[in-house]
């Protein structure tokens, strides 16, 4: 094929403009497209089939005419709107339908420009939603079908702005229950299945919008509604499609059925027509298809057209082009964001997908713009072609990146399509809509088992660079294989970069899962993790001090006044970890009390990070991963709890290099009181690490309620997953509880990283858990403040305390000495002491009393604080918490034999009618 034969007989990229009028047919109303004059010079891409067969489109054909009344679907189409701008014609390896109408626009078969495609979906979208009112879109749900549609179903829930999306999939995931499916019965691949994150996705009553390409019969349409309206009944569905080609008797059937199910059911499309099919279509297409097939017209790569250096075609002379090299980029994909809608997309995700975009299109621009390293070539000028080529179900997540990518290159032509399942004959014509096919193994493993794929319109178009986006589950072996896509694409091209976006699956049922044996558990779980998030993009400490096991959620709204919080909490009405509070902005006064508490205290901070340390490399047991069982010394894997822990853990790791030369891993993760560890956390950990390596480290112990619920926390992720080997003991920093064997101090003094909040922990949040925000497959959530980078002190108190490691390297050794011949168990002195306090003092809640001066700290920065008790005599660690009750209003009480140095007590029975107008607790009566 000649190298520019594809881009002169393109589809129009300009828009053309197509009104929008609605007709009603029973309890059927259709919006479509009106004709608009198209462009007599180029060729339709239909022409050679339509010769062939027989075969016409005919544009607003059936009998439709201008409703008298009826809603309005407002808005005009930027894509082409007739039936020949939108669509050409090919023929099928398909024994139910010989032809394929062939979309220009939907960027699956025919490379398109990104922002046209993605174009073509905002505007049914925004129709969609003129057509239900924004009430109505509220609560409305989205509905792609796979393969062809899930991408223009993103993009129709994006012009709708505030519904969730859901697309059906053809990848079952063992152990998730199927919320429903369907059949479309021409499809090569029948069975659609709907397997929704949130099993409450689908059962709401609001509108239901169902996207496919085009609708030829109105089977598919029938047989979806039919399945989910006898298990979740509504009142309203909303199908959209790129064109409706229906004829009068399907148009009848789909509103009878309307009124047989007492559903309205609106039509919405950018065109309107009919396809007419001779008598013995189907037996003349399949003889066709075996003719050329026989022939191997433009079936493969190699049969597609001469390499040509310099075109994309690849750069080498004689019979075999030369192999263009393949380049990997690390997109940056953000945490906590789905890679499509096969298990549901919210609005947030959409949110947190826009704001990384810019981001993730600098990378790829820079891989797509930089020399090869093999052959130093650069993409050539003056406007280079690159291709951005999605992977079957795969379209939004390509589609974004490559709309992206035209904002980065504008001197580039860039283009979008994906591969698919769908077997078509390839026919080196420019009257025919699939010019090329390269053909490759499946790659990701399918359920229905190894099979051929395609990539359409690539092989011989001319393109300079072509960026394959695949999602974790296919980036195998085979996809690298010689015989597999990135082989096939790079002898066509000048250079091939693959980007991998983290695939993102439902977590299986509980009960499912305690039946799956612990190696298929494992080896399931760690392709659908994301990898752990690391500063700068994600906290102000250095990559290599933590890897936090957590979601971003910086985008999103979470702080909520201390007082609204305090009061929803103790009604019951919510959990402390589904919001966040107002971070504490430290005044002058306060700042300068950390700074001198810093001064003051960092040689014994220090002595207490080397003695915790030097304990936890003793005492270690000896078992190691295969890879380590010639390590001389334990390598232990430091797992902070966020955040207090985490600062902890950047001292412990430091300590361990500076001491030691060892480099130890060093992961942050979220746990919360009465929810539990993160589950997820402990599956990435176990597949990147032996579970007896963890160890897990917080910043000090006040009643041990941590302690117990990670104890339990781990019971309980043993049972049900069958991982085992997580010991549930807590290393701390201090624990004035004696709640924990492993310790650097059991004396209750200040540690200055307790003074503030996130800007002496590398700018990160408290951890959220929250369903709407966190799935059974996410990591828990948590924010990154960088707009307080001018406050952050983390790395001042690390760089302070790790100062004195060196001169308390005696008193260190001396002191772990002491404590491996001591009986170290823990006495729970301090719960003992927190049931007493609760009693004495009338709260009858332990939760409320918070002992210890990084405990005392965290009530007056985050809670509603009632009063404080102080030891008699307590002297300068007390000093911050005696400001900070002064600014709050808050009495201090010295208590003779306090067990911890002060105890912070929380307002028992809080309203805000128990605050002045000013905020401030009220001291008891």
């Amino acid at each position: 094929m000649n190298d520019n034969a594809m881009n002169d007989n393109r589809m129009n990229d300009n828009a053309l403009e197509a009104e929008i009028d609605v007709e009603s047919a029973g309890d059927v109303e259709v919006a479509s497209g009106a004709e608009v004059a198209s462009d007599n010079d180029v060729i339709w891409t239909g022409t050679w089939v339509a010769e062939r067969l027989g075969i016409e489109l005919r544009h607003g054909d059936g009998g439709d005419g201008p409703a008298a009344d009826g809603p309005a679907a407002d808005g005009t189409a930027t894509p082409p709107g007739t039936l020949k701008d939108l669509l050409g014609l090919a023929l099928r390896r398909n024994p139910k339908r010989a032809h394929l109408l062939v979309s220009g626009v939907l960027g699956k078969h025919v490379p398109q420009l990104p922002s046209l495609v993605r174009q073509s979906g905002l505007d049914l979208g925004q129709r969609v939603r003129a057509l239900l009112g924004p009430e109505q879109c509220a609560r409305a749900v989205v509905l792609g079908y796979a393969e062809t549609a899930t991408g223009l179903g993103h993009c129709v829930a994006d012009g709708l702005a505030t519904a969730p999306y859901l697309h059906s999939t053809r990848r079952p995931v063992p152990g998730v229950e199927r919320a429903g499916g369907f059949e479309e019965s021409h499809s090569h691949a029948t069975s659609h299945l709907l397997l929704p994150e949130d099993p409450k996705l689908l059962a709401a009553d609001g509108p239901l919008v169902l996207v496919d390409d085009e609708f030829s019969t109105g089977n598919t349409v029938l047989n979806t509604i039919r399945a989910l309206h006898a298990r979740y009944p509504r009142e309203h569905y909303v199908v959209v499609a790129l064109v409706d080609m229906r004829g009068p008797e399907d148009r009848l059937r789909l509103a009878e059925f309307a009124r047989e199910v007492g559903a309205r059911v609106d039509l919405v499309a950018l065109a309107h027509g009919t396809v007419s099919l001779p008598d013995g279509v189907l037996a003349k297409g399949q003889a066709l298809v075996a003719e050329y097939e026989r022939a191997g017209s433009g079936t493969t790569a190699a049969t597609s057209g001469a390499a040509t250096p310099g075109t994309g075609s690849g750069t080498g002379t004689g019979s075999e082009p030369a192999v263009a090299p393949v380049a990997r980029v690390e997109l940056g994909w953000p945490t906590g964001v789905p890679d499509g809608g096969r298990h549901g997309f919210t609005p947030d995700h959409r949110a947190a997908l826009e704001a990384a975009l810019p981001a993730m299109a600098a990378r790829l621009a820079e891989a797509v713009s930089a020399p090869a390293p093999e052959t130093g070539r650069t993409i050539p000028g003056p406007r280079p072609r690159v291709l951005v080529l999605g992977f079957e179900e795969l379209m939004y997540a390509p589609l974004r990146l490559g709309e992206a990518l035209q904002e980065q290159l504008p001197d580039a032509e860039v283009r979008f399509s994906t591969t698919t399942r769908s077997p078509v004959l390839a026919i080196d014509d420019p009257g025919y809509a699939i010019r090329s096919r390269l053909a490759f193994p499946a790659h990701d493993d399918p359920d229905d088992g190894p099979g051929e794929r395609y990539a359409y319109n690539v092989a011989g178009a001319g393109f300079d660079v072509v960026v394959a986006v695949v999602d974790s589950v296919a980036d195998t072996p085979a996809l690298h294989a010689p015989d597999g896509l990135l082989h096939a694409l790079a002898a066509h091209t000048g250079r091939v970069v693959l980007a991998v976006v983290p695939a993102h699956r439902a977590a299986p049922a509980p009960a499912l899962a305690k039946r799956r044996t612990p190696e298929q558990r494992t080896s399931e779980r760690p392709a659908l993790l994301p990898e752990p998030l690391r500063g700068p993009a994600f906290s102000s400490y250095a990559p290599d001090d933590v890897g936090w096991l957590l979601q971003d959620l910086s985008h999103t709204e979470l702080e909520a006044p201390t007082e609204e919080r305090e009061e929803a909490i103790q009604r019951g009405g919510a959990h402390y970890a589904e919001s966040l509070p107002v971070e504490y902005q430290p005044s002058p006064a306060y700042q300068q009390l950390f700074r001198a508490a810093l001064d003051t205290s960092a040689a014994r901070i220090a002595e207490a990070v080397g003695v915790v340390t030097e304990t936890v490399l003793a005492e270690l047991p000896r078992t190691r991963l295969p890879s380590r069982e010639a390590t001389a010394t334990p390598r232990p894997v430091l797992v902070s709890l966020a955040r207090a822990g985490t600062p902890v853990g950047v001292l412990m790791r430091r300590y361990a290099e500076q001491r030691h030369g060892l480099s130890l891993p060093h992961y942050a993760v979220s746990i919360v009181r009465g929810r539990g560890i993160d589950a997820n956390a402990l599956r990435w950990l176990a597949a990147h690490h032996d579970p007896a390596d963890v160890v897990f480290v917080d910043g000090w112990t006040g009643k041990g309620a941590i302690t117990r619920e990670l104890a339990a926390a781990l019971e309980e992720f043993e049972r049900t997953e069958g991982i085992t080997g997580f010991n549930p003991e807590i290393a701390v920093l201090a624990d004035p509880g004696s709640c924990v064997r492993t310790y650097g101090t059991r004396e209750d003094y200040l540690i200055p990283s307790a003074c503030l909040n996130s800007t002496v922990s590398g700018l990160i949040s408290r951890t959220v858990l929250r369903a709407d925000l966190v799935g059974p497959g996410d990591f828990h959530g948590a924010k990154f403040y960088a707009e307080l980078a001018d406050a952050d002190v983390s790395h001042d108190f690390v760089d302070a305390v790790a100062a004195h490691f060196t001169e308390v390297a005696d008193s260190v050794d001396a002191r772990v000495k002491e404590l491996l011949a001591a009986d170290r168990s823990p006495s729970w002195e301090g719960w003992r002491a927190v049931e007493r306090i609760s009693e004495e003092y009338g709260i009858h809640d332990v939760n409320l009393v918070k002992p210890g001066v990084g405990e005392t700290t965290r009530v007056l920065l985050r809670r509603v604080p009632w009063k404080i008790l102080a030891r008699t005599g307590a002297g300068a660690d007390l000093d911050h918490v005696r400001l900070l009750a002064e600014q709050r209003g808050v009495p201090v009480e010295e208590v003779d034999h306090l067990p911890y140095t002060c105890v912070g007590l929380i307002h028992p029975r809080f309203t805000r009618g128990a605050t002045g107008v000013d905020g401030k607790a009220v001291a008891a009566k």
